[in-house]
């Protein structure tokens, strides 16, 4: 194995902040799998454990993108990192001496699956290089790879549940191989990848242990296949958007690495905004006003709203301007609202929603996305999709308040797993007796506490990164941004992006760095085929007007 196979790159910017309590996945010590074509060998040592082996699998392959043949190699691994402030001389973290008898720690590390695809024939340093992830936390890669850009992507229905399998793979046409090569990377514990180690959950699931994960693996990858001199590019989905603006703080701030480029999809930078966690966030109406045009492209999708005949975008165009005008006034107003005002609003929210004013009025003006989508298509026992609320499905609870499940989810998940494990296993010659996790469970036992730029204490409340952004954006003027939403969203509804980007706290002409681009589909934008090509070829565009800047 070379040194760069072994390469432990130590970053001690953060001490380890505890996390509430969480169960470190347990690891079942299995014999290594046979190597399949193309795989390296490695020492004997490494084979204890599969989910820590450093073992690659190459394979090769054309994909048509349009119109012109691109031969790529796939490289199919594993990264192992560290976690931060890890102390070698003294097998504790911190400076100084573990005490006197104290039990002996075992370093907190995390395997990181990944699969990277390199055009065949291009130089290095003139070729592009894209790290694609998804968010959670706790998802893998597996539906931005098997989805939208790989170079084989799975077949699902548009905006119905999916039929079991047999699932069709077919070859992506709108892979991105013909801007960037890829990587695509799993997150800590997810995938084929694990956490081992003296208080590894704490050490990896939270937002700022993740980012320290990342950036490690970065460096790591860039060494390991000579690309510190390429274009680069971060592309976070979902959860994946805070970790880009995190990680892209990380990265130019501390590790002096500027990216050309970073291209979020169905952004969330600040968590206060969010209408999932609106209810439990009283006085916060700033997620009502933001949700409102999300819950009208989907009551106007379901021909729910009082006149439907609309088209969609100038229709949108009124709404966010009520929105942020009358809408944020009256609830700025809380009990002060007079009655005739409240009534006016009630009746202004039934024509942009296609609710019934009376549940309008019982909801004092503030319906979250989960009442929305239970209540929308109430009358036939229907709940819209949260992700993606062009998809549809029968009510788990008629009498409930809120969507008890996503229907989108349902729809499509199974394909999307079955077509994975069976792409690895088949064509990146990768995987043999692992078991592959799309997601782990994170969300209540993530550490959202975030340490700001600039210092200052971890701060527990919401997590809140749009200061990391502008910060790298500040200390790299030429970094550019690119935004893109579904406006069939409620889980990060495209307002939400488009109030979070204009609110950046930085000099007003750095806005001109940042790209907006919104479709006709949801969350997982690259599920509506024509919106797929459209995502492909503004982010191909974004790319080649980059990488040379």
């Amino acid at each position: 194995m070379s040194m760069r196979d072994t390469m432990r790159i130590r970053l001690f910017r953060r001490g380890a902040q505890a996390l509430a309590a969480a169960s470190v996945l347990t690891l079942a010590a299995a014999g290594a799998p046979a190597l399949a074509a193309g795989q390296a060998a490695e020492p004997a040592a490494q084979h204890h454990n599969p989910y820590f082996r450093t073992v690659t699998s190459t394979s090769s392959g054309t994909v048509t993108i349009e119109g012109k043949t691109i031969h790529y190699h796939a490289v199919a691994g594993m990264i192992v990192v560290h976690a931060a402030g890890w102390n070698d001389a003294t097998d504790a973290y911190g400076p100084g001496q573990p005490p006197a008898g104290a039990a002996k720690t075992v370093p907190p590390e995390a395997s990181m699956f990944y699969v990277a695809y390199f055009k065949d024939g291009a130089k290095a340093s003139n070729r592009p290089i894209t790290f694609l992830y998804n968010g959670g936390p706790g998802s893998s890669s597996v539906w931005l790879h098997m989805g939208a850009f790989g170079p084989v992507r799975v077949q699902t229905s548009d905006h119905t549940h999916t039929p079991p399998a047999p699932y069709q793979l077919v070859d992506n046409q709108y892979s991105l191989l013909d801007a960037s090569d890829l990587v695509f990377v799993d997150a800590p514990g997810t995938g084929f990848g694990r956490v081992r180690g003296t208080d590894a959950a704490a050490h990896f699931y939270g937002a700022d242990q993740d980012v320290h994960a990342f950036s490690e693996f970065i460096m790591q990858f860039l060494s390991k296949y000579g690309r510190w001199n390429s274009p680069k590019y971060l592309f976070g989905e979902s959860y994946g958007t805070p970790r880009s603006a995190n990680l892209i703080n990380v990265l130019t701030t501390h590790d002096n690495i500027d990216f050309n480029g970073v291209i979020l999809l169905s952004q969330i930078l600040n968590y206060d905004n969010s209408t999932g966690l609106a209810q439990f966030n009283p006085g916060i109406d700033l997620p009502y006003e933001l949700a409102l045009p999300s819950m009208t492209a989907t009551a106007w999708y379901h021909h729910m709203l009082p006149d439907s005949t609309q088209p969609l975008k100038p229709l949108l165009a009124k709404v966010e301007q009520f929105a942020l005008t009358d809408y944020a006034q009256a609830l700025r107003a809380g009990s002060q609202l007079g009655s005739s005002q409240f009534d006016a609003i009630a009746a202004k929210l039934h024509e942009y929603t296609g609710l019934p004013v009376s549940y309008i009025e019982k909801a004092n003006l503030r319906v979250d996305g989960g009442q929305f989508e239970h209540e929308l298509l109430a009358a036939t026992d229907e709940t819209t999709g949260r992700l993606d609320t062009r998809f549809k499905g029968p009510s788990l609870n008629p009498l409930s308040e809120r969507a008890g499940y996503d229907p989108q989810s349902a729809a499509i998940s199974s394909a999307y797993v079955a077509a994975f494990n069976t792409y690895t296993r088949d064509d990146l010659h990768f995987g043999d007796d692992m078991k592959y996790l799309p997601e782990i469970p994170l969300w209540r036992t993530w550490n959202f506490a975030h340490r700001p730029p600039g210092g200052g204490f971890a701060f527990p409340q919401a997590l809140n990164v749009m200061p990391d952004l502008a910060n790298a954006m500040k200390q790299d003027p030429k970094l550019k941004v690119m935004l893109n939403g579904g406006y069939f969203d409620l889980a990060t509804p495209f307002f939400e992006g488009m109030y979070e980007m204009s609110h950046l706290p930085m000099p007003r002409k750095l806005q001109a760095n940042i790209q907006y681009h919104y479709y006709e589909s949801g969350h997982m934008v690259y599920v509506h085929v024509p919106a797929l090509k459209k995502l492909h070829d503004n982010v191909a565009a974004f790319i080649a007007s980059t990488e040379h800047q």
